[in-house]
């Protein structure tokens, strides 16, 4: 067990040192997650929420607790099983760190460094412990030990595993040189040329149970795929627009500062969002019209989509069209409410594309973007989700909240509804399945944002259902069918069984 983790510290303080998503614990890490079928990963998501790489990384460290506990006991007499598991380990990590999209020359430093470092440390103590056995066989009571005793080999793995700690926190440490804080302190406030008003009247409910409409940043979800949240100097970050264009841009950060900025409150929901899910959150977003720096490369006939690569090697394809309409208002996004994107969501660029899933628009940590067809295919694409991902017209009730005890009588039913870019019309709701009653719907702020709703009911005692649909403005309500959200966004009606008591 010390060995194993003086060869995982060893290769993440190396990692530190020439690229830290070579480390071979988290390449490992993301590998898993690249290789995980959809309905686990819907499953992790459901079960851990945001926590789900937490909650991966804690059952990769216990596996591996347990492998090398196993292969301990079975090396006790050769030191041989011990040696194949290590360098097994080894050559997994190295296939990890090569399988990763974001892989540079130096990258293979680390696993080799961790393969290295375990082997060494395992045959060490292996053949210290093994010398220290057999002196204890062969010395007579009351005679002094000839080879190493047990404390000495004690003291020795004891030795060994602080130095992995110090190494593995070293390895931390260096791969946390560049502070996200401190980047978007320089950066400073963020002043659109065109600012979103202020929120009118009525633009929540949230007294009596729904989100405030802006989501603060603390609060907003998050899902990637990122293990290690990107950390990139604002000075080095780059992003090359390149392909199916008449020319092509390499953007720096303060190209995009400098052009005039807008700002506006837009909806962006998950498509591993579940019917009543939390996979959605709204923020005034603040940053360049993508379509005013695809005029600008010109981009060319036949182009299908803007192909989009994040820092950690994660891809996204967006349809060219909806990138091109000005109305959409796609941006390439600096800010989040009124401050530099915070790391998690994307610093110092990411994609905000209203009315699209986040698996094919809302790439974060953005550095680079290919005009080019649909011949190319993305992360999620690769995984059988499809092409295309505009949001699907969805409901949900948040007060009351499942298996509450409230009171029999009037009560205040409350929820949001959201469908992008094409603005919620109307929000029903039923009681056991009784008959349909239109909810009273929070002022709009604009058709790529949710809407708030709520309604007073007559409520008498007992075990309750109450459900929920909402109607677009193409006049699309709702379906009943549910079905889960692979390949597109799931679909169905959000219930809620809730006890009023008399």
């Amino acid at each position: 067990m010390v060995a194993a983790a003086a060869a995982l510290a060893v290769g993440h303080l190396i990692a530190g040192l020439v690229d830290p998503s070579s480390s071979p614990f988290l390449a490992v890490g993301n590998t898993a997650i690249d290789l995980t079928p959809a309905p686990v990963k819907d499953f992790a998501i459901a079960t851990f929420g945001t926590a789900d790489k937490l909650a991966l990384l804690i059952g990769m460290a216990l596996v591996i607790t347990a492998f090398a506990a196993i292969v301990g006991l079975l090396s006790r007499r050769s030191a041989v099983v011990g040696m194949s598991a290590i360098a097994l380990f080894g050559v997994l990590g190295i296939a990890a760190v090569l399988a990763r999209p974001d892989f540079g020359p130096l990258s293979m430093l680390a696993p080799v460094a961790s393969l290295v470092a375990g082997v060494v440390a395992f045959r060490l103590l292996h053949r210290m412990a093994a010398a220290a056995a057999e002196s204890e066989v062969r010395t007579a009571p009351g005679e002094q030990a000839s080879g190493p005793d047990r404390r000495t080999v004690l003291i020795s793995t004891g030795a060994v595993a602080l130095g992995a700690g110090a190494a593995g926190l070293g390895g931390q440490a260096l791969a946390g040189s560049v502070d996200p804080a401190a980047q978007r302190a320089e950066i400073g406030e963020l002043v659109p040329a065109q600012a979103t008003p202020d929120l009118p009247a009525g633009a929540d409910f949230a007294k009596v149970g729904t989100p405030t409409f802006i989501t603060p940043n603390e609060d907003f979800y998050r899902i990637d795929t990122a293990l290690r949240v990107p950390r990139i100097r604002v000075e080095d970050w780059r992003l090359r627009i390149h392909g199916m264009v008449d020319r092509e841009l390499n953007l720096t950060f303060d190209d995009l500062r400098n052009r005039p900025l807008v700002e506006k409150p837009v909806t962006l929901t998950c498509v591993s969002n579940e019917v009543g899910g939390d996979l959605v959150s709204t923020s005034n977003f603040i940053g360049v019209p993508l379509s005013e720096i695809l005029a600008e490369a010109g981009v060319r006939a036949g182009a299908e989509q803007l192909f989009s690569t994040s820092a950690d090697g994660w891809t996204a394809g967006t349809p060219i069209e909806a990138l091109q309409e000005v109305e959409r208002g796609a941006l390439l996004a600096i800010g989040m409410n009124g401050e530099p994107l915070p790391a998690e969501h994307g610093f110092p660029v990411r994609m905000v594309v209203p009315g699209l899933y986040g698996y094919v628009s809302a790439t974060k940590w953005l550095v680079d973007a290919e005009v080019t067809t649909f011949d190319r295919t993305a992360y999620w694409e690769d995984r059988g989700w499809s092409r295309f991902g505009p949001i699907k017209t969805m409901s949900r009730i948040d007060r009351p909240t499942a298996f509450e005890r409230v009171s029999a009588g009037r009560l205040t039913a409350a929820g949001i509804a959201w469908a992008q870019h094409t603005g919620i019309d109307r929000v029903e709701v039923r009681l056991d399945g009784g008959q349909w009653q239109e909810a009273q719907l929070s002022t709009e702020v604009n058709d790529q944002s949710w809407r708030m709703w709520r309604i007073e009911l007559e409520v008498p005692s007992g075990s309750r259902q109450l459900e929920c649909r909402a109607t677009d403005r193409s006049g699309y309500t709702q379906t009943e069918e549910r079905v889960s959200p692979v390949p597109d966004g799931a679909t169905g009606w959000h219930s809620v069984l809730f006890t009023a008591n008399g």
